[in-house]
C-alpha cells in the first residue's frame, strides 16, 4: 500500500482500465474526475451481460469531461476519449492503433475480457501504457497486468481491502507485482493529475 498522493512520473499514450463486480461504482468516482487530455486515450473493459445492450456510454457521457464512446471494429483509438468495450466482444488494440472486436472464446469466463485488452495494448504501447485493475470477482486482468509490466508499462491496482470485491485486485497483485497498490481515491487523484499535466504541457508547447 502506498500513500494516496502517489505521482505518476511518465506520460502515457493510453490508459487501460478493467473491473467487474463493483466496478461501475468505482468508475463513477474515477472517470468524472478526469480532465480531457488530447494526448491520452482511456479504454475500459467491464464485465457485462452478453444479452443486454450496454448502458455505459449513457451512464458516463453526461458525467465526464472527455468524449465517451463505445469502441467499434476498425475505428482509430482517438485520443481525448474514454472508450468502453461493447458487450460479448473481446476488445483488442491493433498495431496501427485501431480497435479490433473478436468473438473468440471467453477468457476467465468473460467476453469482453480484461486480459485480452491489456495484453494487446501492452504489445502496442509498451512503456507508454498505464494499466489499472479495479474491484472484481475473478482473476481476469492478472495476466494482462503482468504483460504490461513485462513490456515496461505501469500498473496500479486498487487496494483489495477497500474494493467491493477483492479477488481481482489480489490476483493482479500476486501475478503482476504492480508498481502501486492504493485506494480508489489515490488512483483517481494520480490519474487526474497526470492527465492535467499533459494538457498543460501541450498548451504551453
Amino acid at each position: 500500500m502506498v500513500p494516496a498522493d502517489l505521482k505518476l512520473d511518465r506520460e502515457f499514450d493510453a490508459v487501460v482500465i478493467g473491473g467487474s463486480a463493483g466496478a461501475i461504482d468505482a468508475l463513477a468516482e474515477l472517470l468524472p474526475a478526469l480532465p480531457k487530455s488530447e494526448r491520452t486515450a482511456v479504454i475500459v473493459v467491464v464485465h457485462l451481460p452478453a444479452n443486454q445492450k450496454s448502458l455505459m456510454v449513457e451512464i458516463f457521457k453526461p458525467r465526464c469531461t472527455p468524449v465517451v464512446r463505445e469502441a467499434e471494429d476498425k475505428s482509430p483509438v482517438e485520443l481525448g476519449t474514454i472508450w468502453f468495450a461493447p458487450p460479448d466482444y473481446h476488445l483488442l488494440i491493433e498495431s496501427d492503433r485501431t480497435f479490433a472486436l473478436s468473438i473468440d472464446a471467453h477468457v476467465c469466463f468473460s467476453r469482453p475480457a480484461i486480459d485480452v485488452l491489456f495484453e494487446s495494448a501492452a504489445a502496442v504501447y509498451g512503456e507508454r501504457l498505464l494499466g489499472i485493475v479495479l474491484t472484481g470477482a475473478s482473476r481476469d486482468g492478472a495476466h494482462g497486468a503482468k504483460a504490461i509490466r513485462e513490456r515496461g508499462g505501469t500498473v496500479i491496482v486498487q487496494d483489495p481491502e477497500e474494493a467491493a470485491t477483492g479477488i481481482m485486485p489480489k490476483a493482479a497483485i500476486e501475478e503482476a507485482n504492480p508498481q502501486w497498490v492504493t485506494s480508489l481515491a489515490g488512483i483517481t487523484r494520480a490519474l487526474a493529475d497526470s492527465l492535467s499535466k499533459k494538457r498543460e504541457s501541450r498548451e504551453q508547447g
